[in-house]
């Protein structure tokens, strides 16, 4: 009789620790997803397993119905831009079956449909109940939705400006040209002020229409920011191989500019504006598919903990970053100007060249030493990662890595270009350190800014033990005692600020240096300055169209890193 009873509590261990951590798993995997509150207290597998097991069920019938809406939208997008590509390339390749005017009714029925759902998505699904119960605080920092605001005002003023300038050659422009940049103008108001007020929500109602609308509205910013490239190459084209016979075409009496100085205006800012309009495309589309990710996403409540975009922004006592950030500056304000000067004329003298690439062979280094710097004192500090998942952050790493293929795809062109022909003039010897440089230079900087926005960011304020101090102060009776309280407050702050936190000073220096060296980088391309197609050598090995083919699908993506590069360096500054 002894064995019977005892039968039961060996075979107990063998099949319950299995079943409850089954179980268990599945109640936490359950928990994670919809946001539950962790019950403490284990529960018997007998007398919850139906339970788990149903809502188990429903938990992956949610997720198959999720990921069924991600991928028909996806599709849609998908299908949208290969109609749209088909239409651009068949333009290009074909200018007499599918003209420009094809194109821009395509986008302008796209535009219609997109704006369309954009005002439905305002004004009828956010506004139902229930609608929006989560809200991403790591979805649209500061610095993401004033850069959409910056250029889509920029890109508006694009369309102003391209309206008079067809309205000052009316004679020569049908009507139908002045819808398209009317369309335009309305369709990037309305997508800037819904991306602003709504790049944070998590939608949980129409989700399957949601996702279908914003894909549209990506796919349509993406077309746009391949016509704008390609509209950008031909013009340069023209500009180019046939700039002397504009003079020619400039007395012709059939198309001549009603008020010369008005029609000088408006092309001088069309082109000035013209690299914003790019840029605003790719911000919207990044803005968007964020959104994308986040409909029907249920946040959790630690998923918001520390977001970096809400602290605020203070130099701290940080001194040698910015005065070394503002001496790159100001020179590369200085070359930018030189070179523009020169590129008004006929010819760009060979010595403006060396000039140009003897500023970044000098600041490329540079970066790069800060940017390994940082990322050693990123493998000192003793913060946690951040593993929480973050769509935001996610996409933030994919877009460095994407859009540093665009400048380092140019730089190893060029390698190649040097290396078979002339590697020994002067001239060629910078521009082979100037490519190598620059690869070093987007790998060093990608490395750093991923290992800075995986860091767990660090409370702001003073420490604990001063902070009581300086809460026990009001309580004492004299003011004598309170000045003291707040003295040793100030002398503990900057006792820990300058012995303790010296890694955060040393991060703060570098950031602040990398942000105003990418913000010159940046104002470089961005307004006009193409030495990679101007200097002639990579044109000749590679032929024009396909180096032209190169550098203008290979720039934009540079102008949009650097940006980025601003963005995300930013936020480890706040960070840090």
């Amino acid at each position: 009789m002894p064995a019977p009873a005892s039968a039961p509590p060996e075979a107990s261990p063998a099949a319950t620790p299995e079943a409850l951590e089954t179980d268990t798993a599945a109640v936490k995997e359950s928990q994670a997803d919809m946001g539950a509150e962790e019950t403490g207290a284990p529960i018997s597998p007998r007398q919850k397993s139906w339970l788990v097991r149903h809502f188990s069920l429903l938990l992956r019938r949610d997720r198959q119905a999720q990921k069924a809406g991600q991928l028909f939208s996806g599709l849609l997008a998908l299908n949208v831009v290969f109609l749209g590509g088909a239409f651009i390339c068949s333009m290009i390749f074909n200018k007499v079956a599918v003209t420009l005017g094809d194109v821009w009714i395509l986008l302008a029925a796209l535009k219609a449909l997109s704006l369309l759902w954009l005002l439905y998505y305002s004004v009828g699904t956010t506004r139902r109940p229930h609608a929006v119960l989560y809200r991403d605080p790591h979805a649209g920092p500061i610095w993401v939705r004033g850069s959409l605001v910056l250029f889509g005002g920029c890109t508006v003023c694009l369309s102003v400006f391209r309206v008079g300038y067809d309205v000052s050659h009316i004679q020569c422009k049908s009507q139908l040209e002045l819808i398209f940049p009317a369309i335009e103008i309305v369709f990037i108001s309305v997508q800037t002020w819904v991306l602003w007020k709504h790049c944070k929500d998590c939608v949980q109602i129409q989700t399957n229409f949601t996702r279908c609308g914003l894909m549209l509205t990506l796919a349509t910013n993406l077309l746009l920011w391949v016509l704008a490239v390609t509209n950008d190459s031909m013009h340069r084209e023209i500009e180019v191989e046939l700039g002397a016979l504009m003079e020619k075409f400039s007395g012709n009496d059939t198309c001549h500019c009603l008020n010369a100085t008005v029609c000088e205006v408006f092309r001088k800012g069309y082109v000035m504006l013209y690299p914003f309009s790019t840029e605003y495309c790719l911000i919207c589309c990044a803005v968007v598919f964020v959104m994308w990710k986040n409909v029907g996403r249920r946040l959790t409540p630690n998923s918001g903990t520390h977001p970096r975009c809400e602290a605020p922004f203070h130099l701290h006592g940080v001194i040698f970053g910015p005065l070394l950030g503002l001496l790159v500056l100001v020179a590369g304000v200085c070359v930018f100007v030189l070179f523009q000067i020169e590129a008004s004329g006929p010819t760009i003298a060979q010595q403006y060249f060396t000039l140009y690439y003897a500023f970044y062979v000098a600041v490329l280094p540079a970066m790069s030493l800060a940017c390994l710097a940082g990322t050693a004192i990123h493998g000192l500090e003793e913060r946690e990662l951040d593993t929480l998942k973050n769509p935001t952050r996610s996409l933030d790493v994919v877009l460095l890595m994407g859009a540093a293929l665009g400048q380092m795809g140019i730089a190893y062109f060029s390698i190649v270009a040097i290396v078979a022909t002339r590697p020994h003039e002067l001239l060629n010897r910078l521009i082979l350190a100037y490519s190598l440089l620059l690869i070093l230079q987007h790998i060093a900087q990608n490395l750093f800014i991923i290992e800075g926005l995986h860091r767990r960011p660090l409370p702001v304020g003073v420490l604990p033990e001063a902070k009581g101090e300086a809460d026990e102060g009001p309580r004492r009776g004299s003011l004598l005692e309170l000045s003291q309280g707040l003295r040793r407050v100030s002398l503990a702050y900057i006792h820990s600020y300058s012995h303790l936190n010296w890694k955060r000073r040393v991060l703060k220096e570098i950031a602040l240096f990398l942000i105003l060296c990418n913000i010159t980088l940046w104002m470089m391309p961005a307004f006009g300055i193409h030495p990679e197609f101007e200097n002639g050598l990579e044109k000749d090995f590679y032929g024009y169209q396909t180096w032209f083919t190169i550098v203008n699908f290979g720039l934009p993506l540079g102008v949009f890193y650097r940006m980025h590069s601003v963005g995300g360096l930013v936020e480890v500054y706040l960070g840090a």
